[in-house]
């Protein structure tokens, strides 16, 4: 190793030092501040917030079940534990299993103290949460759940596209959002609309519409929906919880869509253009999207869907972008635990090196963190943190790297950041994870 290498390699491990210093100390008080946008970058405590983080999308179904709650927090404790400092999961459940809305309006105080437990759980063990207020499919109720309400109340709905342009069904989604927004958490006794663990709402999980390929339909509810959200918190980020296709508003664009994937109802660029939307989000699931492709076509797809979308969020819609879904099934075939950390490895490398050319991912979400004994949640991607100690390694390594990149872009808003980051690209070229 050369002089300059080795002196920027221990710059990198100092840097890094100083970073999980940091970190352990931030922990303990980190919620009494709002998650910010400033930029292109999110910010917290006057610094640049770079995150490392998952979904877990069942944790307030789970925790439903008193019995069952300790699920939640040994995920959180494992989570925490490898440096993660964000989870994705969801404030609703429509009808059906321990549903938190039973009918329109009309909850279930049990469930709802359980939503309660699991923002208690995250505060504890400082991480934020990204709450999301629907489903488009129907698992949990979702968009088909609420035009199946609005039928059975003797309303003219025709499908469940009519969730985004129907009165009757706005107004139904506009009351839950309401509910959740002013809860007030029966443990923290903290307002969920005051409450800092929550870093931001999403207005639905993966939204599509067949009535109108254009993207309009939904862009029109975007707007309706994003302004009512604000109009009630200010305090908290927002999102749409896009999976990021392309539309007619850049046809060119749309070559990055997968190849059946070009009709889905969305356009990431005109939906996140809205004002009152902080930050964009895709979701990544080229193992399903390419499913008749190798391994290498699939990770070749992941690394331009990744990289268009960076450069159009900074240079085009000028706010932070997240990863908020994407993992590696063991239901593929020749699947292998060792597969899935090399997948993951490969992604995480992907997003470093956007850095190191003014790119840059906010953060990233990894699909599925799950407990021990909760089989009957899996669908092929879920992660044990507890059981799956080469896929902790590979996901504390780049928590540990993204809370050095926080340290590195806050010295660098101060004038050395060239400095800083080539230190970076030394870390990433000699760390063993």
């Amino acid at each position: 190793m050369s002089l300059s290498h080795r002196a920027g390699y221990v710059v990198g491990v100092l840097i890094t030092l100083l970073a999980l210093s940091h970190d352990c100390q931030a922990r303990v008080h980190s919620h009494g501040q709002f998650v910010r946008i400033k930029g292109t970058r999110f910010v917290l405590h006057r610094s640049y917030f770079v995150f490392n983080g998952f979904k877990s999308c069942w944790m307030m179904h789970v925790a439903a079940d008193p019995s069952e709650r300790y699920k939640v927090s040994k995920t959180f404790r494992e989570a925490a534990a490898a440096g993660l400092s964000v989870c994705r999961t969801w404030a609703f459940s429509d009808g059906g299993d321990r549903a938190l809305q039973i009918s329109p309006s009309v909850y279930d105080e049990r469930v709802f103290q359980a939503l309660d437990f699991v923002i208690s759980k995250a505060s504890r063990h400082g991480i934020r949460l990204i709450l999301s207020f629907v489903n488009n499919y129907k698992d949990f109720g979702g968009r088909p759940q609420y035009v199946e309400w609005a039928r059975n109340a003797g309303v003219n709905v025709n499908g469940e596209d009519d969730f985004y342009t129907n009165p009757t069904v706005k107004k139904y989604y506009k009351n839950h959002v309401k509910k959740v927004i002013t809860r007030m958490n029966t443990i923290t006794r903290i307002a969920y609309k005051d409450d800092p663990t929550i870093m931001a709402w999403e207005l639905m999980n993966e939204p599509r519409c067949q009535a109108d390929y254009s993207g309009r339909m939904v862009n029109g509810w975007v707007q309706e929906m994003a302004s009512f959200v604000k109009s009630l918190d200010k305090k908290h980020l927002l999102e749409i919880g896009m999976e990021g296709f392309y539309g007619d508003s850049m046809p060119k664009k749309k070559v990055n869509n997968p190849a059946s994937y070009n009709q889905v109802g969305t356009d990431f660029i005109t939906n996140n253009l809205i004002k009152e939307i902080d930050f964009t989000t895709i979701h990544a699931y080229p193992d399903i999207w390419l499913s008749g492709q190798n391994d290498s076509a699939q990770m070749d797809f992941m690394k331009r869907w990744m990289h268009s979308h960076s450069i159009d969020s900074n240079k085009i819609l000028k706010k932070p972008l997240v990863l908020a879904e994407f993992g590696k099934s063991n239901k593929d075939s020749g699947h292998s635990l060792g597969e899935r950390d090399q997948y993951l490895r490969k992604v995480y490398e992907s997003m470093n090196k956007f850095e190191q050319t003014g790119g840059g991912i906010g953060g990233s979400l990894v699909w599925l963190f799950m407990a021990k004994g909760m089989d009957s949640y899996g669908d092929g991607y879920g992660i044990i943190l507890s059981q799956h100690a080469s896929t902790r390694g590979v996901i504390s390594g780049q928590s540990h790297k993204m809370t050095t990149l926080s340290r590195m872009l806050l010295r660098g808003k101060h004038g050395i950041k060239v400095g800083f980051l080539k230190a970076w690209r030394h870390l990433n070229s000699c760390s063993p994870f």
